[in-house]
């Protein structure tokens, strides 16, 4: 990977840590994510008549993604009422990671040095010592451990068809603006029982905004590495978003260091150099 693929998806991963923090600190998070998703598709959608549709090769792969992820957030909500978002969220993430890795190898030929692999094993275990930090003063029963592994695995099958449907797109961005309206549209659907989307933006709008830009941006940038650079590797450095997260929490919540976070950071951190040997 190239310095700017890394710093990219770094940026992706701070963006991503960024609106996912503001829309959990909402008193209704799935309003507000939605929200968020509407005002990103209105937001680009002249844009997508400028950049037209991607190719029809990549459609398959879209609407696979799309699908994937309306189940992926079924099965997450569901894992989060079981083990909680402190465990869930970094297992769930660690795992993802992992099953891209083969699936990277067999639907897209991409080859990793083990170098890369170390730092994609790195990037994982910094994520199972968070999850392992925040599970110590709860119970984590073994179905939440299964719900968890499901997300995981979903998160890691729409990660790989967002990655080959956008190489095949003939460009990110008419890619990234197309995905984002439909899932837009099966979202409005999926939370209709709040409401009409209009109604749920207008009630959320002073979060849902700045969420939708950072959400766009954050999606844009992790594309465009996965056109340009190994898919593993990318979204193991977009993954690091729980790391950020970290940060965010301790530099502007003031909430407290704890050895194992910083562990964690370190472990993070360490990885980001054996990932340019992709």
């Amino acid at each position: 990977m190239g310095g700017i693929h890394v710093l990219a998806a770094l940026l992706s991963a701070v963006l991503h840590a960024g609106w996912n923090a503001a829309v959990k600190a909402s008193p209704q998070p799935a309003e507000a994510m939605a929200g968020q998703m509407v005002i990103g598709a209105v937001l680009i959608l002249p844009a997508l008549a400028w950049t037209g549709l991607p190719a029809l090769a990549a459609w398959p792969w879209m609407i696979a993604s799309t699908a994937t992820n309306l189940l992926t957030i079924a099965v997450m909500l569901h894992a989060y009422t079981l083990g909680g978002f402190g465990v869930v969220y970094p297992v769930m993430r660690a795992v993802s990671v992992l099953c891209v890795v083969p699936l990277s190898a067999g639907l897209a030929g991409d080859h990793l040095s083990l170098g890369a692999l170390g730092g994609i094993g790195l990037i994982a275990g910094s994520l199972a010592m968070l999850a392992l930090s925040a599970g110590r003063d709860q119970s984590f029963s073994p179905r939440a451990l299964l719900w968890t592994l499901a997300a995981g695995v979903c998160t890691g099958g729409y990660v790989m068809f967002d990655a080959r449907g956008v190489r095949l797109s003939g460009s990110s961005l008419s890619y990234g603006f197309t995905v984002s309206i439909v899932n837009a549209l099966t979202m409005s659907w999926r939370v209709r029982k709040f409401g009409a989307p209009w109604q749920i933006v207008r009630r959320n709008w002073r979060i849902s905004t700045p969420a939708a830009i950072a959400s766009m941006a954050s999606y844009l940038l992790i594309l465009w590495v996965w056109t340009q650079a190994p898919i593993a590797p990318a979204a193991a450095l977009r993954d690091t978003s729980a790391v950020f997260a970290i940060l965010i929490a301790v530099v502007w919540l003031k909430e407290r260091i704890t050895p194992a976070r910083l562990a964690a950071l370190v472990l993070a951190a360490a990885a980001v150099p054996l990932l340019r040997l992709a």
